[in-house]
């Protein structure tokens, strides 16, 4: 591994895949860093510190989650899955190292060892609607994954299934190379605006440097992906995050959106309505150039009575229109 990423013999470029049904490929390593956490408190630390419930993780469940400020306000947004009898979060690979660092300070007595092992094992996605038939030709054995965080095991390597049509896989680095040539077999690579944009459309947001605590987790629909609990004990935050539960106090929320412009949109991105004036009805959460070139796909958080009123506007009043579109799930 050089770079936190996968050594590619061969120099193919990689495409943009039109062809939604033919396999492809992208090593998320070069994007997403890993933190493990070992010993016989981890799970007790993390579930202190976490919004998602660790008694609902097991060997074969990985859940969404995040990390927030004492203000409710979410820091990290990441993967969590079991591996090697270790937790290990999964999240953009800038925000591994102050992470780290933020949630040493609160280890105190705890049997609970953090690392970052980003370099110890490599993360590929793979999606496609033929992917199953493709895994089928490569491996001896590949489970079912049909479940969403469904987490399989298999010794040399690991899955992790997103979607019905989209999976990671995740090798000790030590494999890395090997398993990538032989992937690169049935799947064409592709850069990570592909990836990026199923994420989008799947509505998972990535809290980002551009959108560290701007948002509490109901208004990233955290709550609508399992990533938080209200079932659970204490973490920072929970004590706001649960009175804007109950008490219903809660106005924005994250809505699927497509922008037809042909400028940058970027995460942190203001949005208008005219029954807000001059004050911004919301902000971007992630953006991505739409497959047909025809503006971006993004995630946003938007104040509900103005999605209501009418039409949303990026960057001023007299920006490009924001059409919202349906999320692949019900919000609560």
């Amino acid at each position: 591994m050089t770079n936190n990423s996968i050594i590619h013999v061969d120099t193919l470029e990689t495409t943009s895949s039109q062809n939604i049904e033919e396999p492809v490929m992208i090593d998320l390593s070069q994007h997403y860093g890993l933190i493990q956490f070992s010993g016989e408190d981890a799970s007790t630390f993390l579930q202190n510190q976490l919004t998602c419930d660790m008694r609902e993780i097991s060997e074969h469940q990985a859940s969404y989650g995040s990390y927030c400020t004492p203000k409710g306000r979410v820091l990290v947004s990441f993967l969590l899955f079991q591996y090697n009898n270790n937790y290990i979060l999964q999240l953009p690979i800038n925000l591994c190292e102050p992470l780290q660092k933020r949630l040493s300070l609160y280890k105190l007595r705890a049997k609970v060892t953090i690392e970052n092992v980003s370099h110890e094992y490599a993360c590929i996605g793979l999606a496609g609607s033929h992917l199953s038939q493709a895994l089928n030709r490569l491996f001896a054995s590949v489970p079912i994954l049909d479940q969403p965080l469904r987490f399989v095991d298999l010794n040399d390597h690991a899955f992790l299934c997103l979607a019905n049509n989209r999976i990671q896989l995740i090798s000790p680095s030590t494999n890395a190379i090997a398993i990538w040539k032989y992937l690169h077999q049935q799947a064409q690579l592709v850069d990570i605006a592909y990836w990026n944009r199923l994420t989008i459309q799947a509505g998972i947001p990535v809290v980002l440097l551009e959108t560290q605590e701007k948002f509490l987790p109901q208004m990233i629909n955290l709550d609508a992906i399992g990533a938080l609990s209200f079932k659970k004990g204490c973490y920072p935050g929970q004590e706001i995050v649960a009175r804007t539960q109950y008490l219903g106090k809660l106005k924005r929320r994250m809505y699927l959106c497509h922008i037809n412009t042909t400028n940058t949109v970027n995460p942190g991105d203001l949005l208008y309505c005219a029954d807000s004036t001059d004050q911004s009805c919301g902000s971007v959460v992630n953006a991505v150039a739409s497959q047909s070139h025809d503006g971006y796909d993004a995630l946003a958080v938007i104040q509900q009575s103005s999605v209501e009123a009418g039409e949303i506007h990026w960057g001023s009043l007299l920006g490009p229109v924001v059409q919202i579109k349906t999320l692949p799930y019900p919000l609560p």
